[in-house]
């Protein structure tokens, strides 16, 4: 073999073994990250105990309904302007779960005494009028507490009531008509007397509030978009772990619990959820994830902003990602202090209608 042959083979060798390791290389660079060596307990066992642990996940980017004359914001930050032709509901005075501000109630009085196992069997068998809640209490001969009716209580009077306005919008008059079937039947089973609300002030009383709620509602969201290399969910899934957050109920959700047991989360981050359920998950590449934030389901207690700042911060630093909007435009500081000054102002209106984030009112009347 010449000379000249030899040193060509060498070079060739050389060529293929340089692109050999560069391609190597790329492919590691472009893999997604996967997480370090840890334990790292995502099993349904964990994420069912998880879920217990941090409360109802309340549903978040709800798509906004219109009523006519305005539209629901997502998210609209003048929460301090009043919606037109608002006026603040009187204070009344707060029986039980159900309440007349944000509950048509319908007072069901007796003769004598209704066991509760008697009240139960005449439950309607779905507690909606449309898209509303329908509730029914009695009054404990004991307590003298309004309760929904327990077995082997006694009650003095009921109460039926249907919720005036949520997510979906106000209560109208066909729902209004189905929550007059469902109250009626039950009075009749209980032999009560049932006096209802004058149906059209309650429907206007309805699209007041709704109209006070959707001008008041925000529910918010940052976008987590990987710089360099994609995520493996293991790694997202680490990262998230080590500021709190916990396992979801669906697959590709986490959420930072408070707490309390039994109250919605502070913080849901959310990714994309066929990665999750993958056959080999740690080759599924994530680009981006969600942060979101319920507002008016979260006690500003818990300064849930500050905390969604933080945690967003933290995992772009640490995954190596930038946080935008949902149109991917980079989210600065001065933007950040922007909306945390506005949901303050936020917090403050809601505070005063007696409807303040976190309360069960709140959950109630924004979901």
């Amino acid at each position: 073999m010449s000379n000249l042959t030899l040193a060509l083979a060498i070079l060739g060798g050389l060529v293929l073994a340089a692109v050999v390791a560069f391609n190597t290389v790329t492919s590691r660079r472009n893999a997604p990250r996967q997480p370090d060596a840890m334990d790292l307990d995502l099993s349904p066992d964990a994420e069912r105990t998880s879920s217990s642990a941090g409360g109802v996940e309340p549903m978040l980017h709800v798509d906004p309904h219109q009523v006519p004359g305005h539209e629901r914001h997502e998210p609209l930050f003048d929460p301090d302007l009043p919606a037109p032709g608002a006026t603040p509901v009187p204070t009344a005075e707060r029986r039980g779960g159900l309440d007349p501000l944000i509950d048509v109630i319908a007072p069901v009085s007796l003769d004598g005494l209704a066991s509760g196992d008697a009240a139960i069997a005449a439950m309607p068998s779905t507690r909606r009028a449309g898209s509303k809640p329908v509730a029914i209490e009695g009054l404990n001969e004991h307590t003298g507490q309004w309760e929904p009716p327990v077995p082997g209580q006694r009650y003095s009077a009921f109460q039926v009531g249907v919720q005036l306005a949520n997510r979906t919008g106000a209560l109208n008059e066909i729902e209004y008509s189905e929550f007059v079937v469902k109250a009626q039947a039950f009075a009749d089973a209980v032999n009560g007397a049932l006096e209802f609300p004058e149906m059209l002030d309650e429907v206007a009383r309805a699209r007041e509030l709704d109209q006070f709620a959707s001008a008041h509602d925000a529910q918010l969201g940052f976008v987590l978009r990987a710089l360099h290399a994609a995520w493996s969910p293991g790694y997202v899934q680490q990262n998230a772990a080590r500021l709190g957050f916990v396992a979801g109920i669906i697959p590709g959700r986490m959420v930072l619990p408070t707490s309390e047991a039994g109250l919605p989360p502070i913080l849901g981050l959310s990714f994309d959820t066929q990665a999750a359920l993958a056959d080999d998950p740690a080759q599924s590449a994530i680009r981006e994830l969600s942060l979101s934030l319920d507002v008016p389901q979260v006690d500003r207690t818990e300064e849930p902003f500050r905390r969604m700042r933080e945690a967003a911060a933290t995992l772009a630093r640490e995954m190596d990602g930038v946080v935008t909007d949902s149109d991917g435009q980079l989210l600065r500081e001065e933007t950040m202090d922007a909306i945390g000054a506005d949901l303050e102002q936020l917090y403050d209106t809601l505070e005063s209608r007696d409807l303040a984030a976190g309360s069960p009112l709140a959950r109630r009347l924004f979901s």
